[in-house]
């Protein structure tokens, strides 16, 4: 472990922008990585909350994510989100670098909806936009959406007021108009991102409008969500991995569980979309739905990219 490089957040924000980083992802899979072969996430239940490894492999490099997810941390003053990421030469195994793995997922996750939006959100003309949280994953996904597309104003729900008006305030300071809100706002909305941890819908599914997007980020867990029934049978449904979906979506595998939906009711894949197969992507008149649930390749190929990045080599996977 002599010489390992060692990554912290603010050096890896300043190597790579969240629109890098979702360049990153798509020259992953146009390199050829097939996410419906990544490894499956390793879950272990941990006395303060869970305990998540996510090893990949691709392109002359591997690695492995330890994060551990920690409910009660907030509450200390402590991130809900801990710890490393360890990045391997895939020839040898040899560690090349250690990142911080929350700064990591802070970064990777905004980029992978960054990247979809690219594909389904409508371009040519200013979103409104609704936001529901006011975490990390807010912030982080406000500033990935800014860069993609245009904005014709910001509104904030989340379950703190406070948070909710200091996320408001940081959308006005990036030029952005930006107000808090409420549920009812997701009527007028033509992209609604759902950043939250929350177990149960935000919305009532019925409000989104024909052709709006829908972003959800929240959960990997089959029985959370924060999307409901309503939106999701109506909708046209994208993910980055059938396999992993039908694991671990609940905003899926609940309205499933219901009869609401079959397995054949997601419309294509994140791999689809970067190669032009989605034949949906004219504009539907129906709300478009891309549900995350976060995987170990999209970890990988931003964590390579910011080690290239160091080295001053364009990202590669």
């Amino acid at each position: 472990m002599t010489g390992l490089r060692q990554f912290g957040a603010e050096e890896m924000a300043r190597l790579l922008t969240p629109e890098a980083a979702a360049d990153a992802l798509a020259d992953a899979l146009r390199a050829g990585l097939d996410p419906e072969s990544c490894p499956q996430r390793t879950s272990v239940r941990a006395p303060a909350g869970e305990l998540l490894l996510m090893p990949a492999a691709a392109g002359g490099y591997a690695g492995v994510k330890i994060a551990g997810v920690a409910p009660g941390n907030p509450a200390r003053g402590l991130p809900r989100i801990t710890g490393s990421y360890l990045l391997l030469d895939g020839p040898t195994l040899r560690p090349l670098a250690l990142l911080d793995g929350a700064a990591l997922t802070a970064l990777r996750t905004p980029a992978v909806s960054a990247l979809a939006l690219r594909y389904l959100a409508p371009a040519g003309r200013p979103l409104r936009l609704l936001l529901f949280g006011s975490g990390p994953q807010a912030y982080g996904h406000l500033e990935a959406v800014l860069a993609v597309r245009e904005a014709a104003g910001v509104v904030v729900v989340a379950r703190g007021a406070e948070g909710a008006r200091k996320l408001a305030a940081h959308a006005r300071s990036l030029g952005v108009p930006a107000r808090t809100g409420t549920a009812g706002d997701v009527a007028g909305a033509d992209l609604v991102l759902c950043c939250t941890t929350a177990r149960e819908p935000l919305f009532d599914g019925r409000l989104v409008a024909p052709g709006a997007v829908v972003v959800a980020v929240g959960s990997h867990e089959p029985d959370a969500r924060e999307t409901d029934t309503a939106l999701v049978r109506r909708a046209a449904v994208y993910v980055e991995s059938r396999a992993a979906a039908l694991r671990e979506a609940g905003d899926l595998l609940v309205p499933e569980a219901e009869g609401a939906i079959g397995p054949g009711h997601i419309s294509g894949t994140l791999a689809d979309l970067v190669a032009g197969r989605d034949p949906l992507a004219a504009r539907p008149s129906c709300p478009q739905l891309f549900k995350s649930v976060g995987m170990a390749w999209e970890d990988l190929a931003v964590a390579v990219a910011i080690y290239r990045a160091a080295a001053g080599v364009n990202s590669e996977t």
